[in-house]
């Protein structure tokens, strides 16, 4: 998708539609579609890159979330930080620690850009 901040709801809209054919429970939507908000914000804010990739794949008993950004020059592994709850901003990658059972950053197949990914847990809705 197009590296803007137009581009965030439309990827949160695409995992959520997918989450929903699954038969994800809806606390499993809420809280991935948090977390593909906040990684995706990042690589747009963070990166130069012009296209940023979402992917999320069904791991067993957890969803995967990958965000893959192009990198740039001065682009380093994101890295949650401590703050304070009035602050303006900073507070994505504790959610993110937060809902996630883990996450981290790799290298991205070109060797220029990064993937994020969470493992979140999942269950389907009860019937």
């Amino acid at each position: 998708m197009p590296a803007r901040r137009t581009s965030v709801p439309e990827a949160r809209k695409r995992v959520s539609t997918l989450l929903r054919e699954w038969g994800a429970a809806q606390q499993v939507r809420d809280d991935v579609e948090l977390v593909v908000t906040e990684l995706f914000t990042n690589a747009v804010r963070h990166t130069d890159s012009e296209k940023v990739g979402c992917e999320i794949t069904l791991v067993g008993a957890h969803i995967r979330i990958e965000i893959t950004d192009e990198g740039g020059p001065c682009v380093s592994a994101p890295h949650a930080r401590p703050g304070t709850l009035d602050q303006e901003g900073g507070r994505g990658l504790l959610l993110v620690c937060a809902l996630s059972e883990s996450w981290g950053t790799r290298p991205d197949d070109s060797g220029r850009g990064q993937v994020v990914w969470a493992d979140l847990p999942y269950q389907t809705a009860a019937h």
